[in-house]
């Protein structure tokens, strides 16, 4: 399947998380990379499930304007929220303590909406992954921001990072999803564009 996609399309992702690339190349899809420096906004009414594919889709209506007829561009966002707040990435130590201190022993949302579009075709969907944190010690967490990168992450951290090893004691949906990119859900959506 994989090898007649690559056949009929450049396939683009446009996104520069390596985490996303290491996923999309791990299923032995063959892309290349382009981003955009425009910044994304949404409505603050927009629902909460709406606003990952809301600006998955602001990100590829900024990276499709020179879409050749045989391009097929992939982008994604990903959101974290917990209690129907937003948890985006920190901007500093304390902003990272703050939300990971939310997180522990509770259950929050990772939602990753995705815009698949070629010339004649778009796709918009998104994966819901619930995530539950054990209790963390201010030690543990203090552990992490100083010795991991929770500041590209939105939630303040990585799944596949020290502190998900060690403190997530529950995952319902796609662990992928919480990584960066839905896969198995990513790879159904493709063979539509067969």
């Amino acid at each position: 399947m994989l090898k007649k996609l690559s056949e009929q399309y450049n396939i683009i992702l446009g996104s520069a998380s390596p985490r996303r690339k290491e996923l999309l190349s791990d299923i032995g899809v063959r892309f290349s990379i382009q981003t955009t420096d425009q910044e994304e906004n949404f409505l603050t009414t927009i629902k909460e499930e709406e606003i990952a594919e809301f600006l998955a889709k602001q990100k590829s209506e900024f990276l499709s304007v020179n879409l050749q007829q045989n391009d097929l561009l992939i982008t994604a966002d990903t959101i974290v929220s917990f209690n129907n707040e937003l948890l985006n990435k920190p901007k500093n130590k304390e902003e990272a303590f703050k939300t990971l201190n939310k997180l522990s022993g509770n259950t929050h949302k990772v939602i990753t909406g995705i815009c698949l579009k070629s010339k004649n075709k778009e796709i918009v969907f998104s994966a819901t992954t619930l995530v539950t944190f054990k209790a963390l010690s201010e030690d543990e967490i203090h552990h992490y921001i100083n010795k991991y990168n929770p500041y590209d992450k939105a939630g303040a951290y990585g799944i596949q990072d020290w502190i998900g090893k060690i403190g997530i004691i529950n995952i319902n949906g796609s662990y992928t999803n919480v990584v960066g990119l839905p896969i198995s859900e990513l790879y159904q959506h493709l063979k539509l564009f067969i």
